[in-house]
């Protein structure tokens, strides 16, 4: 069986939470399940400080990064007020969105981590969901970069995974598991998870 490798990418201020999931329920595909399943975290430093604090030692760094090396890009959200947007919107960022699009490769977001994809023109005339609490502020920033917006926890469109807040998270990975596997695959490891 082929390994098949997700890189997550942590921007500066990403939300640890949404980071967790993708380690979790991919290290349990892995190593209950023998799925040949492959996480790599991947940010502009060595060391990326979360939302709240917490440092956290990526496996790569940004220029490292060969895309024909993987099946799929994890975006967890973050907060503005920490500087989430000043590495998201960094063009070298913007260029391997772009990139993992082009070669047909999945993407997937939590909450804030599709305005990056909306900024990198990916998702024009596309559907695709982002943060909804704020009055909708995050879904009007969204829907200005040529966005459909769907005011839907999770919207899938092709190679795209898009959704509404924190408490999404675990259900995008479950997603982005079922893309990379099956859906039987994905059920079984999400029962054994307690989902």
């Amino acid at each position: 069986m082929q390994n098949k490798r997700v890189l997550v990418f942590l921007a500066k201020a990403f939300e640890t939470m949404e980071f967790s999931v993708f380690i979790d329920i991919f290290g349990w595909a892995r190593v209950d399940y023998g799925h040949h399943l492959l996480v790599d975290t991947c940010g502009f430093t060595e060391k990326v400080i979360s939302t709240f604090n917490v440092p956290v030692l990526v496996d790569k760094t940004i220029g490292e990064i060969n895309v024909d090396e993987y099946d799929a890009l994890a975006i967890p959200g973050g907060f503005g007020e920490f500087g989430f947007y000043e590495e998201v919107y960094d063009e070298r960022f913007l260029e391997l969105i772009r990139e993992f699009n082009t070669k047909g490769k999945i993407i997937a977001t939590v909450c804030t981590g599709a305005l990056p994809l909306g900024k990198s023109g990916i998702l024009k005339n596309r559907k695709a969901t982002t943060y909804h609490l704020d009055n909708g502020y995050r879904q009007k920033e969204l829907e200005k970069f040529g966005v459909i917006v769907v005011n839907e926890s999770i919207v899938v469109d092709g190679n795209i995974i898009t959704s509404y807040c924190p408490e999404t998270a675990p259900n995008v990975a479950f997603e982005l598991l079922k893309m990379l596997t099956s859906e039987k695959e994905m059920e079984v490891i999400k029962k054994a998870m307690g989902f």
